[in-house]
């Protein structure tokens, strides 16, 4: 691919139709989810609605000015981004640094904010994956050169993420990085080697922490134990269900009276279904294809091998974040405790997602997409 040094006017405002239209469902959402439990604990039912929307107004801003950047300019910030990600990794497991929330020690205070270091793995780890692939992909197909090398740098960072805990980003970066080397060209027998000691890997991870086989154990038969660990699936059922086909309407949901526990996070998904019904969830769904669609269409008519990969991988990354959340929602794959992107509230992911697409708008502006 020749490269394209001078940008279109405009970035591909269909891309940028399907972003803003996910934030207005998930700033409308978030309140509907959440205006019972911020009544409750702030006596404010717009509690969590306003720093949802000071953080997609930061986030749009983020997007905004990263979407004036050169992609190009990534690649020579690669390698400080990177270590940047992995101080901050190790940064949140000390004691007086990191924050507990919900078992995990995942966040760092800043003033009256905090932020995931793990969010900024995913991205930076991308970054430096097309940098590199984009440089040496002569090496990829090579097991000691590029793909091993590769596989324990995405694997070492992996490791970080899980002394937390946080399966379910961390989930999402492995998947999306090796998204990266598919794409880049690595083979399809070190995939195979790979996922066999994945597996084992996976088992042992599973094995070691209790909570991991009882959410296993609640997966395949939640009745088992209803009021604990199978407790969470069955309540999100509980509201999708009812939903029917048209919903119960806009803020009718009966699951956000504390059936559903934190209503206005993970499970957002279970509230839309519940409120705005299969058309609701559907159009939702639609939204995410669409932004796959697009996303992909970036990245494949972007004017060079990095450009690609930078657009795949952060496509990848969002969407199948998208793809897990909504999968546990609906019962279809174990609870991994991680956010719907652009709706479920949240500060540094929704905040950096928003930055991640900016990346990806100005790819857009290179790219030849009819």
């Amino acid at each position: 691919m020749g490269q394209q040094k001078h940008a279109q006017p405009k970035p591909d405002l269909v891309l940028v139709v399907i972003i803003f239209a996910l934030l207005v469902i998930g700033i409308m959402m978030v309140y509907s989810a959440s205006a019972i439990l911020a009544s409750y604990k702030f006596d404010d039912s717009f509690y969590f609605a306003k720093r949802q929307l000071l953080f997609a107004s930061i986030g749009i801003l983020a997007m905004f000015i990263v979407s004036k950047v050169p992609y190009q300019t990534w690649r020579y910030y690669a390698k400080p981004i990177l270590i940047c990600c992995f101080i901050l990794l190790i940064a949140v497991l000390i004691p007086g640094i990191g924050m507990v929330r919900g078992g995990a020690r995942s966040w760092i205070g800043i003033g009256a904010f905090s932020i995931q270091p793990a969010e900024f793995m995913k991205l930076g780890l991308i970054i430096f994956l097309s940098t590199y692939l984009a440089e040496k992909q002569r090496y990829i197909q090579s097991l000691k050169q590029g793909f091993l090398p590769l596989t324990l740098l995405i694997f070492t960072s992996f490791g970080l993420i899980m002394l937390q805990p946080d399966l379910g980003t961390g989930v999402v970066l492995v998947l999306s990085c090796f998204i990266l080397l598919f794409v880049a060209g690595a083979k399809i027998n070190h995939f195979a080697t790979l996922g066999l000691l994945g597996m084992v890997g996976f088992a042992g991870l599973i094995i070691s922490a209790p909570y991991r086989i009882n959410r296993i154990l609640a997966f395949l038969n939640p009745w088992e134990d209803p009021l604990n660990n199978g407790f969470q699936i069955i309540q999100s059922l509980y509201a999708i269900g009812p939903g029917g086909l048209l919903g119960m309407g806009l803020g009718n949901s009966l699951q956000k009276f504390f059936y559903l526990p934190e209503p206005h996070n993970d499970f957002i998904f279970a509230i839309i279904a519940e409120e705005l019904g299969f058309i609701g969830g559907s159009f939702l769904i639609l939204l995410f294809f669409l932004l796959l669609w697009r996303g992909i269409r970036v990245g494949l008519t972007a004017p060079d091998k990095f450009g690609m990969l930078l657009g795949l991988g952060i496509t990848s990354m969002i969407c199948l974040q998208a793809m897990i959340n909504i999968s546990v929602v609906i019962g279809l794959i174990p609870v991994t405790g991680i956010t719907l992107p652009f709706l479920s509230y949240g500060g540094s992911s929704l905040t950096l997602t928003l930055a991640s697409v900016g990346i990806l708008i100005n790819v857009s502006r290179f790219s030849h997409i009819e």
